[in-house]
């Protein structure tokens, strides 16, 4: 197949270019910098410029660029940042496709749990409706951003992506240090939910989806065992072998982080991949134990 990637460059963007090069697919780029080479197409979203007569032919389009919300404070400037790197991206790219004379026929475009916000012990499936508040409000407009691509008639779905656990890149990473130093705890009581997904299952997951023709809409990409956080982090000292007798109060993650600390850290969501597991994906890594001794290389 010939695919374009957005968000290349990211943890997710370039595990999945690794794997769909090993299957020989043909895959193209959509940068924000000039093109280096004919695997690469430029575009400034946030100047509503896309060279669109390039996109024409491609099988798949998969969507993942957007503002890293983890990355400081949020300041009303940053705030803006996160959500116009994803509405602004979106829509874009959604009403460049839908004009094409040969148009793809998967569009995978990145959203993300926080679409759910706070929702304690409450179950949440792909038919759950929205929280409230920054992240709900962002994922709501992200995903509306798609309407173009769908009333093309190109199957589109929105990835709702989870926690996902890399030792090199995002939460699991940033986890490390204090746990591996034997400072690491849990994050106020530690009671909420946190639904993860294991990297090489966020790969398995869209290649899955690039093929599975039914498919449309929200899809949950969480593994099918959320955890609570005292419970990941139990399992992530036994796996260090370190103490975690240092807990995080509510009130020091929030002077720590400010907003993004409720929005983040503080938050729960217990998600299921409703669909992922009714069209039969057969994950790598359901269970988080193994996961986590298989990333920190303990047996």
């Amino acid at each position: 197949m010939r695919i374009l990637i957005t968000g290349s460059h990211g943890l997710v963007g370039e595990a999945l270019i690794k794997s769909l090069t090993t299957d020989a697919h043909e895959i193209v780029r959509l940068v924000r910098r000039g093109r280096s080479g004919a695997s690469e197409i430029e575009w400034h979203p946030n100047q509503g410029r896309i060279d669109a007569e390039q996109l024409e032919g491609f099988d798949v389009v998969v969507h993942l660029a957007g503002e890293n919300i983890a990355s400081g404070r949020w300041t009303e400037e940053k705030k803006r940042a996160i959500r116009e790197s994803r509405v602004k991206g979106t829509s874009l790219l959604s009403e460049s496709l839908a004009r094409l004379s040969r148009p793809p026929s998967v569009f995978l475009s990145a959203s993300a749990i926080g679409y759910y916000g706070d929702r304690g012990d409450e179950v949440l499936t792909e038919h759950s409706g929205p929280g409230d508040g920054f992240l709900p409000s962002v994922c709501i407009e992200w995903e509306n951003a798609t309407k173009p691509a769908i009333e093309k008639g190109i199957r589109t779905v929105n990835t709702r992506f989870g926690i996902i656990l890399d030792r090199k890149e995002g939460a699991l990473a940033k986890m490390l240090p204090p746990f591996q130093m034997g400072i690491g705890g849990k994050v106020g009581n530690g009671k909420q939910w946190m639904s993860w997904i294991a990297l090489d299952d966020v790969v398995g997951g869209l290649k899955f989806l690039m093929t599975e023709t039914p498919v449309n809409g929200p899809v949950n990409f969480v593994a099918p065992n959320a955890v609570t956080n005292a419970e990941f982090t139990k399992v992530l000292g036994r796996v260090l072998s370190r103490p975690t007798f240092f807990p995080v109060p509510a009130f020091g993650a929030r002077l720590a982080f400010g907003e993004m600390a409720d929005a983040l850290l503080l938050s729960s969501q217990k998600v299921k991949p409703g669909v992922l597991q009714e069209k039969g994906f057969s994950y790598k890594w359901p269970m988080l134990e193994p996961v986590l001794k298989h990333l920190l290389n303990h047996r």
